[in-house]
């Protein structure tokens, strides 16, 4: 996906699936796509990376998707060091 709406469509399809939250949206510096940063229990982001995958198909290739089932202490200071840069 590549504008907000598609972003929006994308994640709402997530959302609905799966009980998840939304820890950030981020634009590449390129504006050629987006990284999205969801935060769950491991059954519910998996469920929810499946939805949005298959909502964005329409709208262009995923180019990478991972998992960190039980991040360690240190990942929220990283996710907000990258969030809205």
């Amino acid at each position: 996906p590549e504008d907000f709406v598609e972003i929006a469509e994308t994640l709402d399809a997530a959302a609905k699936t799966a009980n998840i939250s939304v820890q950030g949206v981020e634009r590449n510096r390129l504006k050629s796509g987006a990284c999205v940063k969801i935060r769950g229990g491991i059954s519910d982001v998996k469920a929810a990376m499946e939805a949005a995958i298959l909502a964005a198909a329409p709208y262009g290739k995923v180019t990478a998707q991972n998992v960190i089932a039980s991040p360690g202490e240190g990942i929220d200071v990283a996710m907000e060091m990258t969030i809205n840069k």
